[in-house]
C-alpha cells in the first residue's frame, strides 16, 4: 500500500505567529492560503500544515498520489483501495471515502492512542 506524501496537520492558535516561528526553523511556504487560516510548509523533507480554527487536535496525514513537493506521483494506491485494506484489517473507519467514485476522497482514522490520521488524496 503507497500512502504517499506525509506530513503533520498543525492546529494553531495564530498562524501569523506559527508561520514566523517555523520560518526561523527553516520551513518555506509549499501552498495554502494564509487569509484562509491554512499553509502548507516544507523543510527538505519535512511537511507540515498549519490550520488555525479548523480541526481540535493535530493530524498525522497522508496523501495518496503526491509526493512530498505536491507533485503527483505515476503509481500510487487509490484511497478508495486503502480505506478497503484497512477495513478488511479490522481498523475502524471514522468517515469515509465513497468507494464507488474516484478522484478525490479522504478518510479518518485514530490509532490506538486517539491521534487522528487522515488520509487525503486530491487526485
Amino acid at each position: 500500500m503507497k500512502l504517499g506524501a506525509f506530513s503533520v496537520s498543525l492546529s494553531v492558535k495564530d498562524i501569523h505567529v506559527s508561520k514566523a516561528f517555523y520560518e526561523k526553523l527553516g520551513f518555506k511556504v509549499l501552498g495554502g492560503d494564509i487569509a484562509q487560516n491554512w499553509l502548507i510548509m516544507k523543510n527538505e523533507n519535512s511537511i507540515i500544515g498549519l490550520f488555525q480554527g479548523m480541526f481540535e487536535k493535530n493530524i498525522l496525514t497522508f496523501n495518496p498520489g503526491w509526493n512530498e513537493n505536491a507533485e503527483n506521483l505515476d503509481s500510487f494506491t487509490d484511497v478508495r483501495e486503502v480505506q478497503k485494506l484497512l477495513k478488511e484489517q479490522g481498523i475502524k473507519i471514522l468517515s469515509e471515502a465513497d468507494e464507488s467514485g474516484e478522484g478525490p476522497a479522504h478518510f479518518t482514522i485514530e490509532d490506538p492512542d486517539g491521534n487522528p490520521i487522515l488520509v487525503d488524496q486530491h487526485r
